[in-house]
């Protein structure tokens, strides 16, 4: 029954009443809902006026709790036969949510390990220039608390927020200690890196970048905490990290920066668009829009600073000139960069995915291409060549996975890679940086070794799925 403006809707479902707004009953389009409080379907209204519907209850309330609030208890609740309520109502959102949900009802769930928990800092008094840019994300603690990135190097890891990026040191029987917190940023930062080794004494033994619009802070951390340098890169910055004591800056509209820890120096050079990299010892490799991978050896980079030259080097250009839209470069464990060993696997835009070789007894020559693969209809936006395996993640989240055959720890043809699995993750969170995703599936893992994927099912959610990248099996699931 309605009152007289219309506003306020009561139900009879199955023998229950229920009352809410036409607002929060028609808020999803072409619902059933939608469709009933219109007339374009008919309807049937008790002895008080109440529109009937014969459905259970019970899951009702939780379809129109989940109409309310946009969120969804799933305590004691048969998931399947809400998804199926959820599917006749036309509750297209909690029908995409229920479908993930049930499918992961299926995992079985392992060991958890609260190592620490770290609060962000609070600052009392800030700078009037740093207040007016600040005050609306500290005025939120929800912002205040948001973590932007972590990374980490050593025994220490860096933590940005909002406001700030803190560094914490892990010390024996003690946790995480906070030994440094930047002071208040004037913007949110956009990246971040940490070197906690760096053997330059007259810099101090940790150094941390960050990434401030097209602006690059870098501070000591220890003995004393102090500003080392400030560099301009003029353009958007979507990559930051280290390679030794050399931190790299990458921008993807085709420019790299290296900035040398002793001399204090940039050094900036421009390429094609880039759309991958990947690093391994002293090297960086680079994937471009023109189909080219270039390379810079940060072993050499020292040595040639007069002439301003990063000796930037085509390593591989791609026979269909694909652009190279991830990377992925193994050296094996025994294997020195000098020794010119190295095996890449890359993924392109028409998802296309490809190995190709150097050995030492090709010294002076361009590594071979090895394999190809066409296996995905979109383009590949991650690629993980390792000891075993080879995995490559398109843009759609599909990901497909081979074993590797090595004789003598060389990629071997006999019987050469061969296809294991091929599974979708599922996730209803969208694509971010290509450089930096925020929650991104991964794989993770190191490169000799298994991958995994971690699958966050719904924003703000406790619970996470960790999946095999070599078969997709999932075998645990984390709260934190």
């Amino acid at each position: 029954m309605a009152t007289a403006s219309g506003d306020i809707i009561t139900l009879n479902v199955g023998g229950k009443r229920f009352s809410t707004s036409r607002q929060t009953l028609t808020w999803i389009p072409d619902s059933f809902f939608s469709s009933l409080i219109s007339g374009r379907i008919p309807s049937v209204k008790d002895e008080t006026g109440a529109i009937f519907i014969d459905r259970d209850p019970s899951l009702f309330r939780i379809v129109l709790n989940f109409l309310r609030t946009r969120d969804v208890d799933l305590k004691n609740v048969n998931v399947s036969s809400l998804r199926h309520e959820a599917e006749f109502y036309g509750v297209h959102p909690l029908v995409k949510r229920l479908a993930v949900c049930e499918e992961l009802e299926k995992s079985s769930c392992g060991s958890i390990l609260f190592y620490a928990q770290l609060n962000p800092p609070v600052f009392d008094e800030l700078s009037l220039e740093t207040q007016q840019a600040q005050v609306t994300a500290l005025l939120k603690p929800e912002l205040q608390r948001q973590v932007i990135q972590i990374v980490g190097h050593s025994n220490c890891i860096a933590v940005a927020y909002n406001h700030c990026v803190c560094v914490l040191s892990a010390r024996e029987s003690k946790g995480w200690e906070l030994i440094h917190t930047t002071p208040p940023l004037e913007r949110r930062p956009q990246c971040i890196a940490l070197n906690a080794r760096v053997t330059a004494t007259s810099l101090g033994d940790k150094i941390l970048a960050v990434v401030l619009g097209n602006e690059i802070k870098i501070w000591s951390i220890s003995p004393q905490p102090r500003l080392l340098a400030t560099f301009d890169m003029k353009i958007p910055i979507d990559g930051l990290f280290f390679i030794n004591n050399q931190l790299v800056a990458i921008s993807n509209t085709g420019k790299v920066a290296v900035w040398q820890s002793v001399q204090r120096h940039w050094q900036i050079q421009e390429l094609s668009q880039i759309r991958s990299y990947d690093t391994a010892g002293s090297y960086l490799i680079l994937g471009c829009s023109n189909g080219s991978i270039y390379y810079i050896d940060m072993e050499k980079f020292p040595v040639r600073m007069k002439d301003n030259d990063l000796l930037v080097t085509e390593l591989f250009q791609d026979p269909f000139k694909e652009e190279v839209t991830a990377l992925s470069i193994f050296m094996p464990p025994n294997c020195y960069a000098g020794q010119t060993w190295m095996e890449v696997a890359y993924g392109t835009d028409r998802g296309g995915v490809r190995v190709i070789v150097r050995h030492p007894e090709n010294i002076g020559h361009t590594p071979q291409l090895f394999q190809s693969y066409n296996v995905h209809s979109n383009p590949v936006s991650k690629v993980v060549l390792g000891e075993k395996h080879l995995v490559s993640v398109c843009a759609e989240n599909h990901i497909r996975s081979w074993t590797i055959t090595r004789f003598r720890g060389r990629i071997s043809t006999q019987p050469g890679s061969t296809p294991i699995a091929s599974f979708k993750v599922l996730s209803l969170e969208g694509a971010h940086s290509l450089y930096y995703p925020v929650n991104s599936i991964g794989p993770y893992g190191e490169g000799d070794d298994e991958q995994v994927f971690v699958q966050r099912v719904i924003p703000d959610s406790d619970t996470i799925f960790v999946r095999l990248s070599s078969t997709g099996e999932r075998f645990v699931c984390v709260y934190y």
